[in-house]
């Protein structure tokens, strides 16, 4: 999400008017219109104060990477130099996997907020996903304490069990 949409969804949030966050903040509507449309970047300190006017803090977090690792015939799987995190609306959400991970049962809406759901997904997930499928669904924490009942290829949980075993309980 790039620096004008992140200060719409902070207004939006709380359901707060250009003007009247423009007010809280400071600054003129018009001003605060061209950052939310990107003709306009504000600085560090200005986009703080913004987003503290919605009652938002910025934050810095560290990028994800990701490594595919050999999983046997010619496979790979992605995983990450450190467990992501997600907001609790994504990690407890409805999903439908893409149909490269659910191919055998496409269509099929899991939720995430289910402990037997949210492992299915996490199956398939870590064994067939890509990094992108990975920062969407998986949620470090949930993950940790779902993995010693994770029904995992012996070569997945090889090398996810480094990274998840480092910080599960």
């Amino acid at each position: 999400m790039g620096g004008a949409q992140v200060l719409r969804a902070a207004r939006r949030r709380p359901g707060l008017t250009q003007a009247e966050l423009a007010r809280r903040a400071g600054t003129s509507r018009a001003t605060l219109s061209a950052y939310e449309s990107g003709r306009k970047a504000p600085t560090i300190t200005t986009a703080e104060r913004v987003l503290a006017a919605a009652g938002h803090e910025l934050r810095s977090e560290p990028v994800v990477h990701f490594t595919d690792v050999a999983s046997g015939r010619g496979r790979t799987v992605a995983v990450p130099d450190r467990l992501p995190r997600l907001p609790l609306d994504r990690a407890f959400a409805r999903i439908t996997l893409p149909l490269h991970v659910s191919w055998s049962d496409p269509g099929r809406v899991l939720d995430l907020a289910v402990r037997r759901e949210r492992a299915r997904a996490y199956e398939l997930v870590l064994s067939e996903g890509t990094a992108d499928d990975i920062l969407g669904v998986v949620d470090g924490a949930l993950l940790g304490d779902l993995w010693p009942d994770l029904v995992l290829p012996a070569k997945v949980r090889a090398a996810w069990a480094p990274l998840v075993e480092a910080v599960a309980p």
